[in-house]
């Protein structure tokens, strides 16, 4: 959408950033409304208070949100497993013309050469995971023989994870997919077997659906250089072009928040890979909040604690909470709630509120200390 851009204050532009995905008063009607908007759900299985896919939806549904909906809608095929989150099944077309697609666009860098090049290597790899799959169906990872000639090479964690690195660029060509999970072990099957076997548009065409999809979910972004590799990297051309007060540079602006709706306001505690402060840099500028998931930060050198939750009220980040579900003692532990501001009373109130709510949703007592 072209045109000159308009200006918004800080304030405006939070409250769009707020409202976008769902943090208002205004709650979602369930939970596949939920996932349908916000494009996916991240999936993380530290449980320090509970896996984060489970705290983005009941901190939108609240304490009615019954982690069971999220594995039914799974086995039922509604929710697609897609790197490491979940999407609605109707968006998988989308995905698939990206996997059509790779390594990536001409020209290639070197690590999508090298990646290319190795996968070729142990090509006969590939193909004796294609002709395992398709004889018995969805296979753990650990049950494929490692019949890699070129070992994988990596200065992380995957170093020498052959079999692993294999399966994830066969995912990503849109060979195989997630099937299934039984305790942390990764089912895989043929992608046909698990994609709704829908029409494939061109890239372009999927690329700035994508990017629609992200902006609708984001409420206001840059218009490139998005901090999450798995979401479209720009944005350029969709939605509204925008200036900040007191920020640099172009935003877009999804045309739908620009409303005199009245802004909903309350408190709600975020997972720290909630989309409203995954993109760290965004958080800084729209909300001046300081924050970083503490989790891999060695005890001592911590500020906030080891999963600290961001604590929204309004349109404002106000907040840490450092807490911890204690499942054997059926206890919520609040470690300490570390304000960024003064608090008002109904500020306190509201927030205490809500980890009681927390606590009442994990079905656990509260304790504090």
């Amino acid at each position: 959408m072209a045109g000159s851009p308009i200006t918004l204050t800080r304030p405006q532009a939070r409250a769009i950033a707020v409202r976008a995905p769902l943090l208002t008063a205004a709650r979602p009607a369930g939970l596949l409304p939920l996932v349908d908007h916000l494009g996916s759900l991240q999936i993380e299985h530290t449980a320090y208070v509970a896996p984060t896919a489970h705290v983005v939806a009941w901190s939108r549904l609240g304490r009615s949100y019954d982690p069971a909906e999220l594995d039914d809608a799974v086995v039922s095929g509604d929710l697609v497993e897609f790197l490491m989150r979940l999407v609605p099944a109707r968006d998988m077309a989308l995905y698939r013309a990206e996997m059509a697609n790779w390594p990536g666009d001409e020209p290639l860098r070197e690590w999508q050469e090298d990646g290319a090049e190795w996968l070729a290597a142990n090509d006969d790899c590939r193909l004796d995971i294609l002709a395992r799959l398709t004889d018995e169906g969805p296979t753990a990872a650990s049950d494929f023989p490692d019949t890699t000639i070129v070992p994988w090479r990596s200065s992380g964690w995957t170093n020498d994870k052959n079999v692993n690195a294999v399966l994830a660029m066969m995912v990503r060509r849109g060979e195989v997919a997630v099937a299934g999970r039984e305790g942390q072990a990764v089912l895989y099957d043929l992608a046909e077997r698990v994609y709704p076997d829908d029409p494939v548009p061109a890239l372009e065409v999927a690329r700035t659906a994508r990017a629609a999809r992200f902006l609708s979910a984001m409420g206001i972004a840059r218009s490139g250089g998005q901090q999450d590799p798995r979401e479209p990297l720009v944005i350029n051309e969709i939605g509204v072009p925008a200036r900040i007060e007191g920020l640099r540079g172009i935003w877009r602006v999804d045309p739908t928040y620009l409303t005199d709706a009245p802004f909903l306001p309350r408190a709600a505690l975020l997972s720290p890979l909630d989309r409203l402060v995954f993109d760290r840099k965004r958080t800084a500028e729209l909300f001046d909040f300081d924050y970083k998931l503490e989790m891999y930060t060695p005890k001592d050198k911590r500020r906030w604690g080891y999963w600290a939750m961001p604590v929204l009220y309004g349109d404002e980040l106000v907040g840490k909470l450092d807490a911890q579900t204690d499942r054997d003692a059926g206890r919520l532990r609040v470690h300490a709630l570390h304000w960024d501001v003064d608090p008002s009373r109904a500020m306190m109130d509201a927030v205490q509120h809500e980890i009681d709510d927390l606590a009442a949703w994990l079905g656990v007592r509260r304790s504090d200390g």
